[in-house]
């Protein structure tokens, strides 16, 4: 990755010692685990955005620079190791892009009056003091996307799959709401573990249930894997696909989807309905002269920890609430927004 900002190993940080002129934001990201695909996308946006941000001065004169813990790991790795540097001074605050489970391991270790801003889409639920989350709850996120399925795509009758923790517990709870208020039914539902080896059981409960659409909480290689099996077994061109977690870089995972049947609601995608999403281009384009025309993808989960990084080193915005959550349809490559669905 190039560019002036590059981040820092935290444990050789603390052999220099802290600096009072310098700020250290940590970041959370997934280095390994399902979500390491997107972690190039979220490292270079959030080099970006310590960039501009020392272009005008640091903050209150003091540097910006990033701190990296691998967030892929397990929840209580993850947790103990980010609270030990917290506490040994290696940054002031933390940015966090990651499973929710690992979200709510941080908030439990981390020391009163830590800083800590999640940004992806959350499981909700309550906040602990110091803690910031820019990202939609799963009511917020899913609710007006399943309803405009309902009533657009004649999805009648749903199977709710994703992986066994916090966050799709919280977005089966939301879709069997919204699901009910829109007339539709919940035929089938399983939460698997992270990495499962054998996607068959669930295909076949699509098919035995006799599903029009399939909710997926599944992340990132777990998601990538879901849609290459559910396409080979020809469930594609018939059953409808809505995730709360496919960006851009698991589209090309996938390679492409031009079924018509694959949705995303996620806060951000390169193309809209009505036209290219100028907030999203302009930041590739500063991306692209920042680190080159092979550039990670602006995805909705990097696009998050830029903001959150923004957020986090002012105080005066931790109210402040990221871009809303959208409903858009795979088109090959690219995610394209539906224009009129309002997701948050």
């Amino acid at each position: 990755m190039s560019g002036a900002t590059r981040p820092l190993d935290p444990w050789e940080l603390l052999l220099t010692g802290p600096r009072s002129d310098v700020l250290h934001v940590g970041l959370a990201v997934p280095l390994s685990g399902p979500l390491a695909l997107t972690a190039p996308s979220a490292l270079d946006l959030a080099g970006l955005a310590a960039d501009e941000l020392n272009a005008v001065g640091g903050v209150d004169g003091r540097e910006v620079r990033l701190v990296t813990v691998d967030s892929g790991r397990a929840p209580e790795v993850v947790a103990a190791e980010a609270a030990s540097l917290f506490r040994a001074g290696a940054f002031d605050v933390l940015v966090g892009f990651h499973t929710s489970d690992v979200h709510r391991a941080l908030e439990r270790a981390l020391p009163p009056g830590a800083r800590y801003v999640f940004t992806p889409p959350h499981e909700g639920g309550r906040l602990r003091p110091g803690v910031v989350r820019t990202g939609a709850s799963p009511a917020e996120q899913h609710a007006a996307a399943l309803t405009w399925l309902v009533g657009h795509r004649r999805a009648r009758r749903w199977v709710l799959l994703g992986t066994d923790y916090v966050w799709p517990r919280a977005v089966h709870r939301a879709a069997h709401r919204a699901l009910a208020a829109a007339g539709a039914e919940v035929v089938g539902e399983a939460l698997v573990p992270f990495g499962p080896t054998d996607m068959g059981p669930l295909l076949d409960l699509v098919r035995r249930t006799r599903a029009d659409g399939v909710l997926l909480s599944m992340v990132g290689r777990d998601l990538v894997t879901f849609n290459r099996e559910f396409t080979r077994a020809g469930l594609d061109r018939r059953v409808v696909r809505l995730s709360g977690a496919l960006e851009e870089n698991g589209l090309y995972a996938v390679g492409g989807d031009g079924t018509g049947e694959l949705y995303a609601c996620m806060p951000s995608f390169a193309s809209t309905g009505d036209g290219p999403d100028e907030v999203q281009l302009a930041l590739q384009e500063r991306l692209a002269s920042r680190s080159g025309p092979s550039a990670p993808v602006v995805c909705a989960y990097a696009r998050g920890l830029y903001d959150g990084v923004r957020v986090a080193v002012s105080p005066g915005r931790s109210r402040r609430r990221g871009p809303a959550a959208r409903l858009a349809r795979a088109d090959g490559l690219a995610l394209r927004e539906i224009p009129g669905v309002l997701t948050a």
